[in-house]
């Protein structure tokens, strides 16, 4: 005869369940709709209908390229620790990361706290480890995404975007050039035994050091510090291919540009493709507004007409819709079981 009592218990844990999905999918729907409720859709099947189909596969082959590359970092990392970590499933990882942080305000930050919670639920890695993980992957992302931003600045003075000339550009530059050489600097003193966030932590009096979020960010900083040091070859190694992802996201903005008939050389390429990247370093969801404003202004410096720079920013919306939205799916699945 059946226990009444554990009956009820499995019907409360199935209910529970219920609420979560409804809670977890009702809040991405939400999220979903204020960031595409001022979405161009129309403009961007016009778009699309305008290209071949051979080059629509192509900007999606290059952008799963980019899309492997970076998952492959984070998997170098974690794998120097976890020899077993398999490779397939953070592709799904890094899609429903990069949804959550797409369609978040933000400089396309905010999915990181579910890479931790995917090493920690569905492998068995502790929460400080997969969390250090994380701090190195996105460091290593900034460290070569900021090479890349420093070059850029080059051939957006040198193409004439700004002027070469003026003590405020002088001292733009040189803040810049300061802000370019955080990543590295921290690396470097990761890789000497030195915790910079520990050490601002324990110097602040209204911290409480005790507070698990506090020790969890100073355990994390001394397991990436190690990791520097330990993991020489596996740090190159996925310094290595974040500048293979790098060359795919140059690469796929130019086929973009020549798919959209447009004629500019490569040194403007980088100013218009820096001028992107700093875009969505802007706290709107997917740079919304701020990347249409980038393109057209640095395209239209080059003679290109404001048209195509809009049929450009509404190709990369059509790709980054389609990433974000299967990102967004799979993190409902993930987070909801």
């Amino acid at each position: 005869m059946a226990n009444p009592s554990s009956e009820l218990s499995a019907a409360g844990l199935r209910r529970k369940g219920s609420l979560r999905v409804f809670a977890v999918y009702s809040i991405l729907i939400i999220l979903l709709y204020f960031a595409l409720r001022n979405a161009p859709f129309a403009e961007i099947w016009n778009t699309l209908t305008k290209l071949k189909l051979w080059q629509i596969g192509s900007i999606l082959l290059i952008n799963a390229f980019v899309i492997v590359c970076m998952t492959a970092r984070w998997w170098i990392i974690v794998r120097a620790e976890n020899p077993s970590m398999p490779f397939l499933p953070m592709i799904r990882y890094r899609l429903s990361v990069f949804g959550l942080s797409y369609f978040t305000p933000g400089p396309q930050v905010g999915g990181e706290p579910l890479q931790i919670i995917y090493l920690q639920r569905n492998h068995g890695i502790t929460f400080a480890r997969a969390t250090s993980t994380v701090i190195m992957d996105k460091l290593l992302e900034f460290l070569v995404n900021f090479v890349l931003i420093g070059v850029g600045v080059w051939a957006i003075v040198r193409v004439g975007l700004l002027s070469e000339n003026g003590t405020r550009l002088t001292l733009s530059l040189i803040g810049l050039a300061v802000l370019l050489t955080l990543p590295l600097t921290y690396t470097i003193l990761l890789n000497n035994g030195i915790h910079p966030l520990a050490k601002i932590l324990n110097r602040q009096p209204f911290i409480q050091k005790k507070k698990k979020a506090a020790r969890l960010i100073i355990v994390a900083e001394k397991m990436a510090s190690l990791f520097c040091r330990r993991h020489i070859r596996a740090m190159f190694l996925a310094i290595l291919v974040s500048f293979a992802a790098i060359a795919g996201i140059a690469f796929e903005y130019f086929m973009m540009v020549s798919f959209l008939g447009m004629n500019i050389n490569a040194v403007q390429v980088f100013a218009a493709l820096t001028a992107m990247q700093i875009a969505f370093l802007m706290p709107l969801p997917g740079g919304l507004g701020a990347l249409e404003a980038s393109q057209v202004f640095a395209l239209g410096a080059f003679g290109q007409p404001a048209s195509a720079a809009i049929s450009l920013t509404l190709l990369m919306r059509a790709r980054d819709i389609l990433n974000g939205g299967i990102g967004l799916l799979l993190a409902g699945r993930g987070i909801a079981k």
